[in-house]
């Protein structure tokens, strides 16, 4: 069994036309591909209470997608785009400060007034989250959340090629989103509609949330072949306590986790590696990771040599994710945030 991993290894070749462009005409509609035992099955997301148990718990993520990408200009004229990765004082009195990716033909200096789009303006005070941080901080005119609602785009991910939409606005957001702050949505969450919640529900299955705002960092890529070299981004989360409760019910009594996405899986991995007051993490989960919490993982599919494929990885075994990579290429699955699912199941450890 390969116990040390390169980039190259998590690597595939996926033709453009699988990747979904456009969410499926109803929520629970995609395709399941159940890959939780040796036998790859094909089946429907309408399928899955019939696949979990009474008893097991599913675990969300009740992140809100805000529409974080703004539009402006500088004061010379040149266009620029700001993807809200931070709202830092979310009071309406404490100054409206965010930390913003920003794409511009030429980087103004701090002190710099931006016009935006929609007559509101955003003042340049530095980088974030130190004086060579990634980001950029800025000041808004006014709060950050109402002119985001306002005057700002869906944060759509680099591969979907359309601008956003109506659409988007309703299917990019899971139909339980409630804590606003993520700039992409926990996707395999976006397959649930009320009814599927109800037949899970009726089946006796158990529902808990945490929250983890998902960051624009979660398409960065690897760019290092040793991948142990990559350095993960922040993101604010928190396990409440009553969460905590249903997995320790669950646990006594003999059902399993089930997390909803890996944004689920990062947060409830993090509050058992760092302890309940944590509340950012940059977990980096790769091929040996003890996992202590989440016994069965849902989840779309992911980008060639992402660390998502690095953790589904470590949940699953590399061999039998490259597999499972194979069947659903082969199968014509639809890839990416508004694509298909599939389901996993968390290999054991290996025999001491």
């Amino acid at each position: 069994m390969k116990t040390t991993f390169s980039l190259s290894d998590f690597d595939f070749t996926l033709p453009d036309e699988l990747i979904a462009q456009h969410p499926a005409a109803e929520r629970s509609a995609s395709r399941l591909l159940d890959g939780r035992g040796d036998a790859i099955a094909d089946r429907r997301f309408a399928d899955l209470p019939d696949l979990l148990l009474p008893g097991d718990l599913l675990v969300f993520n009740d992140t809100k997608v805000v529409k974080a990408r703004l539009f402006g200009q500088k004061l010379s004229g040149g266009r620029l785009e700001l993807l809200i990765e931070r709202v830092l004082s979310p009071h309406l009195d404490a100054g409206h400060e965010v930390a913003a990716h920003m794409k511009v033909s030429k980087k103004p200096l701090p002190g710099a007034m931006l016009q935006m789009d929609g007559g509101f303006t955003a003042t340049l005070l530095g980088r974030w989250p130190e004086a060579h941080g990634p980001l950029y901080r800025f000041r808004l005119s006014s709060d950050p959340y109402a002119l985001m609602a306002q005057h700002g785009h869906v944060p759509l991910p680099p591969y979907i090629t359309h601008t956003d939409s109506a659409d988007d606005e309703q299917r990019y957001q899971t139909v339980f989103a409630k804590n606003p702050g993520a700039v992409a949505a926990p996707t395999a969450a976006l397959h649930f509609d009320e009814a599927m919640l109800e037949k899970l529900q009726a089946r006796g299955i158990a529902r808990a949330s945490v929250t983890l705002h998902v960051g624009a960092g979660t398409f960065q890529p690897v760019k290092t072949e040793t991948i142990a070299e990559h350095h993960m981004h922040f993101e604010r989360f928190d396990v409440p306590q009553a969460t905590h409760e249903a997995i320790a019910a669950c646990k006594a009594r003999g059902g399993r986790v089930v997390a909803v996405g890996t944004t689920t899986v990062r947060a409830l991995e993090s509050a058992a590696k760092f302890g309940p007051d944590c509340c950012d993490t940059n977990i980096f989960i790769t091929p040996g990771f003890d996992f202590k919490v989440v016994d069965v993982l849902l989840t779309n599919f992911h980008l060639p040599k992402s660390t998502l494929m690095m953790l589904v990885s470590a949940f699953s075994g590399h061999g039998h994710i490259m597999a499972l990579y194979r069947h659903a290429i082969e199968a014509r699955y639809r890839f990416f945030s508004y694509g298909d699912a599939m389901l996993l199941a968390r290999q054991a450890p290996p025999a001491l």
